[in-house]
């Protein structure tokens, strides 16, 4: 069964739900951030870009791609607060003993895990405007 629209993902539809009962506003998908691999430009759209300037990416399965887009994003736009939100703490590769978890805190990236932003990261003050 496919997520109710414009979510991509149960979890997606799950986060925007808790959002909104916890009354925080948020945009879906709302705004684009360029990021350059090298010899070309992509774009990402991040999938809950909160009112207070914390951008949550949610994630089920995280790829190898995945992680290497991430980045080139936060590396190349770490004015932003970008954090994730993985649904489980799954290894990266069947084979690993790195977890999802690992590679966040290896990097300095702030995460959590299950289907709901937490309520610590919707109470932190506006940090940041999107027009």
């Amino acid at each position: 069964m496919s997520p109710p629209p414009p979510y991509r993902s149960w979890l997606e539809a799950d986060v925007a739900n808790d959002l909104d009962k916890q009354k925080m506003g948020f945009y879906y998908e709302a705004i684009t951030v360029h990021y350059v691999v090298p010899a070309r430009v992509h774009t990402y759209r991040p999938d809950f870009p909160l009112e207070n300037g914390i951008i949550v990416e949610t994630k089920g399965r995280w790829t190898s791609a995945d992680r290497k887009k991430m980045g080139f994003v936060m590396e190349q736009n770490p004015e932003l607060d970008i954090r994730m939100l993985f649904a489980l703490d799954n290894k990266i590769a069947a084979k690993s003993k790195l977890r999802y978890s690992d590679w966040c805190e290896k990097r300095g990236i702030k995460y959590a895990i299950g289907n709901k932003v937490p309520k610590a990261w919707l109470k932190e003050k506006k940090k940041h405007e999107y027009t």
